[in-house]
């Protein structure tokens, strides 16, 4: 009796099999490349929101230029009246003065059609250099007390090319003219055109002494009008009204 007792307490210890199959681990792992969602798509930010994804780049506008007249080119010289801000906007190589655009460089009239922009083309794509003793044409964009700041346009010796435009030059006081100057703005006036000669390419300094220097284009203050040559003075055939200029011998022709 004691060993059929002794045998059914190990009966009773032994653990029970569980008769369920097992399932092959490897078969229900599942690769992981295959579930895996991109992680490009599936980011997102702390707060659990999905990241937009990045807009392309837009591609640079390409501007579409033209001839202003399509019969014929127009060529210009610094200071020519191309234009006004009621047709177009003004554009590289220009400036604007009374609602009036004018080119700041010698070349070829263009216009984009579309924006309404007009400016001028260099003739040339390899620009010279400035250096001292080059006689320049260009622009008065200001007048102080002591100094003229001129725009520069064109050099001569290379009046239909570009050229590496090194920013505002200046006439000094000292050198407009010989002679005493009282009033710089009894010599020139903004928006004149000016043929001068390079003094100083460290910090753009120029005259306009001697007979061929000086006011080359002028324009009326009061109405605007180009103003012609009256005995030294010049004087606005439209309204009368006489200035006066620091003057080039070349005035009013064109010839630099």
């Amino acid at each position: 009796m004691a060993e059929k007792k002794t045998g059914d307490r190990e009966k009773s210890r032994a653990p029970k099999r569980d008769s369920t199959p097992r399932k092959d681990n490897r078969d229900s792992r599942k690769d992981n490349r295959g579930s895996r969602k991109d992680s490009r798509d599936s980011r997102k930010d702390n707060r659990g929101r999905s990241r937009p994804k990045p807009e392309p780049e837009a591609e640079p506008e390409i501007e579409e230029l033209e001839h202003i007249s399509p019969e014929e080119k127009t060529f210009v010289l610094p200071g020519d009246l191309i234009g006004t801000t009621e047709e177009f906007e003004g554009g590289d190589n220009t400036y604007t003065i009374r609602g009036d655009i004018h080119t700041l460089a010698t070349g070829y009239v263009m216009v984009n059609k579309k924006r309404r922009k007009i400016t001028v083309k260099p003739t040339t794509s390899i620009p010279p250099t400035i250096s001292r003793g080059d006689i320049i044409v260009g622009t008065i964009m200001n007048v102080r007390d002591s100094m003229a700041l001129v725009q520069i346009g064109g050099i001569k010796g290379n009046d239909d090319r570009e050229f590496i435009n090194p920013g505002i030059a200046a006439i000094h006081v000292s050198n407009v003219k010989e002679s005493y100057v009282k009033e710089m703005s009894q010599e020139f006036s903004v928006s004149d055109v000016v043929k001068a000669k390079i003094i100083n390419t460290d910090n753009m300094r120029m005259t306009t002494a001697g007979d061929e220097l000086g006011v080359m284009t002028a324009r009326c203050a009061n109405c605007g009008t180009t103003l012609q040559l009256d005995d030294n003075k010049l004087k606005c055939p439209e309204c009368g009204h006489i200035e006066s200029r620091k003057l080039s011998s070349g005035y009013g022709t064109g010839v630099i």
